[in-house]
């Protein structure tokens, strides 16, 4: 007997969590201890991080294509091993080589266990009737910087930054493994899958402008993604926010993106994903101009509008190639244009510390600009027609 589909994101949703807060979340809390302990600069440890993604971008469109012939139960399995190992060998490192292999290796496991995989494996057991579980998966795995920055802070403080390590490995052994394992087995095909819905014909393929513009948007809205989650804190505290509420205000990003995602779940849902994708693109920019304008009393206001957009962007990434390509072959088609957004998020963490050493704050006008760039390639992209939009919304929507 097959788990029903509120099972499948429960469980999938929630090792998405452990996932996103052990490894994308975990340098804007351990960078400063690992630096000290290991007698490396703040920036060699960011440094580490960027060479994790750079590892992940490059896998991930084998991993796509292993979900399209699999399914995504076998493959999401495997990363939570090697998200362990990874960790284990963070745990134990000794100095700068020892570093950068853990990264490595984490890097493999995120280039094949995060949102990417876990869409394509979603697309893969549900067809074009995914949009839903995508959108579910992700309002719960969007409280993984909230969980994840102050658990991690507390294990640090309780254990050290070792322990701490230490500790998430053994949550994804004992934790992530068994969530990943309650995912349907699919059938394994020889060739391409088609998903859900397979007789029903595929809307026809965009032309290589539009794949083209997709990409960018992916690219820059991750490399804002990224540059905040890593240096946020020290963004908040650069405006003049009281540290004792930097933590505090930022942990209200994982909120923010779980209410983007339930506004794209309830009155969006019905539309294209390119015009929550539109919306979406405006929120970083208008949060940062008041930010910069206002000074530390806005920053509640920045964070809010930061990841509401960012959430409902997350959903998009995963909507948007299904909408416009349609389910066959999604998972390879989706790492190769996610590959461009993993290789600027590597650059991200320190090309942003740049910025904010010689901008400071100001530092914000570069990614509010890179926004606005994203919304100019989504206003490029045609938005389908009342009658071509009509059976598109339809196939998008979850059954009751």
């Amino acid at each position: 007997m097959q788990p029903s589909r509120a099972r499948v994101v429960a469980s999938l949703g929630s090792a998405q969590t452990l996932a996103w807060a052990s490894s994308y979340y975990l340098p804007a809390m351990l960078a400063g201890p690992m630096s000290n302990d290991l007698g490396v600069a703040r920036p060699t440890v960011f440094a580490a991080f960027s060479v994790a993604l750079v590892v992940s971008a490059l896998v991930g469109p084998h991993s796509g294509r292993r979900i399209d012939r699999w399914g995504g139960r076998p493959v999401l399995m495997a990363t939570s091993v090697i998200f362990a190992v990874g960790l284990a060998l963070l745990a134990t490192a000794t100095g700068p080589v020892s570093l950068f292999a853990a990264w490595v290796v984490l890097g493999l496991a995120m280039g094949s266990g995060l949102y990417e995989a876990a869409f394509a494996s979603l697309v893969r057991l549900y067809g074009h009737e995914a949009r839903g579980a995508i959108t579910g998966i992700t309002l719960v795995a969007g409280f993984a910087s909230t969980v994840g920055w102050p658990l991690t802070a507390a294990l640090e403080h309780g254990l050290g930054w070792r322990g701490a390590c230490g500790a998430w490995a053994l949550l994804h052994l004992t934790v992530g493994l068994p969530l990943n394992a309650l995912l349907p087995r699919a059938e394994r095909l020889a060739l391409r899958p088609t998903g859900t819905g397979a007789d029903a014909p595929e809307p026809p393929a965009p032309p290589l402008g539009v794949a083209a513009l997709l990409a960018w948007v992916f690219a820059v809205t991750w490399f804002v993604s990224t540059a905040l989650a890593a240096h946020l804190p020290n963004l908040l505290a650069g405006v003049g926010t009281a540290p004792g509420l930097v933590i505090a205000i930022g942990m209200l990003v994982g909120p923010a993106q779980v209410g983007g995602r339930l506004l794209e779940f309830g009155l969006l849902r019905r539309l294209h994903p390119l015009y929550s994708a539109r919306m979406a693109a405006l929120m970083h920019p208008l949060g940062a101009a008041l930010l910069l304008l206002l000074g530390a009393p806005a920053a509640t206001a920045f964070v809010l509008l930061h990841g509401a957009g960012n959430g409902i962007l997350t959903i998009a990434k995963g909507t948007l190639p299904l909408a416009l390509f349609g389910p066959t072959g999604y998972g390879h088609r989706q790492g190769l244009l996610m590959l461009p957004a993993r290789l600027g998020q590597a650059l991200a963490p320190w090309l942003f510390g740049l910025l904010l050493a010689a901008l400071g704050p100001r530092a914000l006008w570069v990614s509010a600009g890179l926004a606005l760039s994203a919304l100019t390639a989504l206003l490029l992209i045609r938005t389908p027609s009342r009658e071509d939009d009509k059976p598109l919304s339809t196939t998008l929507q979850e059954p009751a």
